[in-house]
């Protein structure tokens, strides 16, 4: 192929800038199914097996299902193109060989931007150079730190790809050249900490990807607590060489919500290590070091959100009572939006107690959109934007809210589950499993995926495999009663009433030792037809605040949604009667 910008029919597609586009429109693909394209693409009418597609695409060695990856990248692409697989126009299939590119695919001038496009950036972990993994927590925090600044410095020229997708990268072996290409970034900061005693030397670098050229490299060396403005040096050197001119407003977000005390500092960042982790264990940590935060400053708006933020975990990702942590966590909410009002962090986590705990879902939509206003990279802001509009059954919205998501964070666990849980929402059953297989081969142990897999295999009634998948749930989350509750109310509907009558008892007896969320309870009663007994127990989940209610537009509530006691409740949580 003489050049990486070729045309068929009426697609473009530019393999340096990884883009496809159909009349001038961008059309959105997944990483896979754009890297098999390329591939087709470039080999132009040759046959691709798929052991060369496997190797290609993930590698040697690999043990996940790569048949079905394939198949669904493939289906993906004929998607996008508008190919049907019985009328091969560009992706022809060869039964029991592979695949191979039949359009005609001519070479096109490269694209010449009448205006600046948004460059799109991403800042790899920082290396560990101290020889110590107690500091671990230094060199993830200050990654997480300089993503944050370079993300809200200018948010709608410059697109960062989040710390989720970035830490993928951690002590990877691959090139500038893969990276770039699988993330989609024109420009790429590396770098690494070194600290001995009190002095910590921090060395960064740009890297544009087309040509792998080191456009900059700085080493700073300061004296513990001297560190503390470093992402606002760095943010401004990085926009000198990308050639992006900040407004005076844009400069100050490089300092904005800058610790004022170097131990609040310390504490924040090593909070931050434990809250990437999002287990129960991990998050009492967190809660413990942000909170140490604000002791030491009471002005630090960021450990303020961030503290809601570990809070939160408790209730959404484990058995835990809403009203444990409701107060603690909408004060310091509070707190960090009195002291910051143009922090998209502390509107995020706004929105999120709005949502799990509020159940106020036009405030929730009001403030994840006005944390995107604030800073257009992250990617939190999108997440809890798309869970309302799915939730509420704005389902087209929600999708395309995730898909924006998904190009900032296309590595992302739980935005790949949520986006999967999305289209099951919508009715799109058959795209979800598909996503689901996709997250759930990236991380078989991956609890959340699994728990979203088993919701859409029971509404397929799938049942077998909702079960497998509900075991899985309950073994690689420590025991999340959530994982109980989907399989009793599989049990209930597929027959097995004495199974799903056992379930309630297992919850029952756990109720004595720890919190057991009454929704989960409610849920099998509901799938025994049990309405009564299904009402009474949402009506102690409504009084418990338990962050399962935003999902009682569930189709699994159909048995009772048409009682007058369960409109009623609809109302009081803050739907629209149905």
């Amino acid at each position: 192929m003489p050049t990486d910008r070729v045309q068929f029919g009426k697609f473009v597609l530019d393999m340096c800038r990884y883009e496809l586009t159909c009349a001038g429109k961008p059309i959105h693909l997944e990483r896979i199914p754009m890297d098999l394209l390329i591939l087709l693409v470039r080999q132009n009418g040759r046959l691709i097996g798929r052991d060369e597609i496997i190797e290609q695409l993930w590698g040697k060695g690999l043990h996940f299902d790569t048949d079905n990856s394939i198949n669904t990248a493939i289906r993906k692409i004929r998607r996008a193109l508008g190919n049907e697989p019985e009328n091969p126009q560009y992706i022809e299939t060869v039964l029991g060989k592979g695949y191979r590119f039949k359009g005609r695919a001519v070479s096109v001038p490269p694209k010449i931007e009448t205006e600046p496009s948004r460059i799109m950036l991403v800042a790899l972990p920082f290396e560990n150079l101290s020889g110590d993994p107690a500091q671990e927590y230094l060199s993830d925090g200050l990654t997480e730190e300089t993503i944050m600044r370079l993300g809200q410095m200018s948010p709608h020229r410059l697109g960062v790809i989040a710390r989720t997708s970035s830490m993928a990268y951690k002590q990877t072996d691959k090139s500038v050249a893969q990276i770039g290409q699988e993330l989609g970034v024109d420009y790429v900061v590396e770098g690494s900490v070194r600290r001995e005693g009190n002095r910590v030397r921090i060395t960064a670098q740009l890297i544009r990807v087309r040509d792998q050229t080191h456009l900059w490299a700085e080493n700073y060396d300061r004296q513990l607590p001297g560190f503390l403005d470093i992402h606002g040096e760095i943010g401004t050197a990085v926009a000198v060489q990308v050639k992006l001119k900040l407004m005076a407003e844009e400069e100050r977000r490089l300092t904005r919500n800058t610790a004022q005390n170097p131990e609040a500092y310390d504490c924040y960042l090593r909070g931050l290590y434990h809250l990437a982790r999002y287990n129960l264990t991990d998050a009492q940590k967190a809660v413990d070091y942000f909170r140490s935060a604000t002791e030491r400053d009471p002005t630090y708006g960021l450990a303020h959100s961030a503290l809601a933020d570990a809070l939160m975990v408790f209730p959404i990702s484990g058995d835990a009572s809403s009203t444990a942590v409701f107060r603690e966590a909408k004060s310091a909410i509070a707190l960090a939006l009195q002291l910051n009002p143009n922090s998209a962090e502390a509107h995020t986590s706004d929105a999120a107690a709005k949502f799990w705990f509020d159940w106020d879902f036009n405030g929730v939509e009001v403030s994840a959109r006005r944390a995107i206003s604030l800073n257009e990279n992250y990617t939190l802001a999108y997440l809890f934007l798309a869970h309302v509009l799915s939730n509420t059954r704005r389902h087209a919205e929600a999708l395309a809210i995730m898909q924006q998501a998904l190009v900032l964070d296309p590595l992302s666990l739980i935005l790949g589950a949520v986006y999967g849980q999305f289209l099951y929402h919508a009715g799109r059953n058959s795209e979800a499993i598909e996503q689901f297989k996709v997250i759930l081969g990236m991380e078989p142990r991956f609890w959340v995926g699994q728990i979203c897999a088993a919701k859409v295999h029971e509404k397929e009634r799938m049942y077998s495999e909702a079960l497998t998948a509900c075991d899985r749930a309950w073994e690689f989350s420590g025991g999340n009663t959530e994982a109980l509750s989907i399989a009793g109310y599989v049990h209930a509907v597929s027959g097995n009433k004495a199974k799903a009558e056992a379930t309630i008892h297992q919850m029952l007896d756990l109720k004595r030792e720890r919190y057991v969320p009454p929704y989960n309870v409610a849920l099998v009663f509901a799938g025994l037809q049990k309405s009564e007994a299904a009402l009474q127990w949402l009506e102690q989940a409504f009084a418990d605040r338990d962050v399962h209610m935003p999902f009682l537009l569930d189709h699994k509530w159909n048995v009772i949604s048409r009682t007058p006691q369960f409109q009623e409740l609809l109302s009081r949580v803050g739907f629209p009667s149905l």
